[in-house]
């Protein structure tokens, strides 16, 4: 009775999605129904319930980490500090193959390491590289496709906002997730730029004269990455205290920069605090509906259901796949992880699937539902700055979700990939 119920009420929540409610207030009223219907609680006994779990949620210590993040990001993204970044990369690519088709990638990379968001880093290197990139002479498809694959490192490479929400609803070390996104991370880089390399990408134009000297423009936002990455990695801080020394630092780089205003920081506090409400709104309406399902026996169910098929880890992993690059059809990436890790966290424990491992290959699946239509937000910020149509970006991206797709292969087969770094670290 218990899986009949899980899968009427899942249907009331896509449906509640497509008719374009809150993915909070949907989350609610499912765990509210799955109270009433399956557990025969009166509706203000659900509202006890709710009110217990969302004082709890939001009392995270670890939770607090996302505001200074965000509000990191933001200002980064308001100093309009990509400009030095692509400067500081282009004498470094600019006699590679593919030219510097590979500024996308590697500023991706780099400024994941300092925002923790995917829409960040995909806005504030796209707002630079893609109408310098196109002027130079660059194929417009690589241009656009390496941007939204690549953009989409903010969500692996730490500290990465959604493997702070995977480790506090999953009960997961934060500090080893973020070891175990950044092997992964490089390495799916590293294909990006093969790939572009393989392409070539030869400008039809001649590139503009290197500045040598913009080389070190690179250094105060390398000096930022290894002041949040090196106080966590090396046990002087943790990630909340490691969020603060970054907001910290991007204020002193700003300052240096002189591009420090009142407008920028209350626009970066504002946009912060929308989305941290945001998130955690959708967090707390998440635990409520894993308390919810808890009570009326839907996670264990589950999992009894998946034992009984008796699949192969092989099929178990695929099947989890398809069930996420469905989702991604609909939801965005913290969504995705709120709604459906009370019930597939269960059945990961159950199978034996190491959590840490496991917190890499959703990121890599979020990351895939955000480069396809037609929810795909990358794909969106990129036509907001490139004017391209969404059919066009869709089709340049398709060889980048190849090659993820491909990645998330490769650590399934190569799992210590993922888990080497945490294992020698902590």
């Amino acid at each position: 009775m218990e899986f009949e119920i899980a899968l009427i009420l899942f249907v009331i929540f896509i449906g509640g999605l497509a008719l374009g409610l809150w993915a909070f207030a949907t989350l609610f009223v499912v765990a509210t129904l799955i109270m009433v219907l399956g557990g025969d609680f009166s509706f203000d006994k659900a509202g006890i319930l709710a009110a217990k779990v969302s004082v709890r949620a939001s009392r995270s210590w670890e939770m607090s980490a996302i505001p200074l993040f965000l509000l990191m990001g933001e200002m980064l993204f308001r100093a309009d500090l990509s400009k030095r970044l692509f400067e500081g990369l282009v004498p470094i690519f600019r006699h590679f193959p593919g030219g510097l088709l590979h500024v996308n990638v590697a500023g991706c990379t780099t400024f994941a390491a300092v925002s923790g968001s995917s829409a960040a880093t995909t806005a504030t290197i796209g707002r630079i590289s893609v109408p310098e990139l196109l002027g130079r002479g660059y194929d417009r498809r690589l241009v656009l496709g390496s941007l939204a694959g690549a953009g989409s490192f903010g969500l692996l490479i730490p500290p990465s906002i959604a493997m702070i929400v995977y480790g506090v609803i999953g009960d997961v070390s934060i500090l080893r997730l973020f070891a175990a996104g950044l092997v992964p991370g490089l390495v799916l880089a590293l294909m990006y730029s093969a790939y572009i390399a393989l392409r070539g990408g030869k400008a039809t134009v001649d590139p503009k004269p290197a500045n040598m000297r913009a080389l070190f423009g690179l250094l105060p936002i390398l000096a930022l990455v290894v002041a949040v990455l090196g106080s966590i990695y090396g046990g002087i801080a943790s990630p909340t205290e490691a969020a603060a020394v970054g907001v910290a630092g991007a204020a002193v780089l700003i300052l240096i920069e002189r591009r420090m205003t009142w407008e920028l920081i209350r626009d970066s506090l504002i946009a912060a605090t929308r989305l941290t409400c945001v998130m955690g709104a959708v967090v707390i309406a998440a635990s409520f509906m894993s308390a919810a399902a808890g009570i009326v026996g839907i996670p264990q169910a589950l999992v009894n259901w998946v034992l009984s098929l008796n699949l192969s880890m092989t099929m178990l992993l695929i099947a989890i796949a398809i069930f996420y690059i469905f989702l991604g059809l609909f939801l965005d990436g913290i969504s995705i992880m709120v709604v459906s890790l009370p019930l597939v966290m269960p059945i990961i424990m159950a199978a034996g699937i190491d959590p840490i491992w496991f917190g890499v290959f959703l990121v890599l699946m979020i990351e895939l539902g955000l480069m396809t239509p037609p929810v795909g937000f990358n794909l969106f910020i990129v036509q907001s700055i490139s004017n391209a149509p969404i059919g066009e970006i869709a089709r340049a991206t398709f060889p980048f979700f190849l090659i993820m797709l491909g990645a998330v292969v490769l650590f399934t087969v190569f799992p210590q990939i993922v888990l080497w770094l945490p294992g020698m670290l902590f």
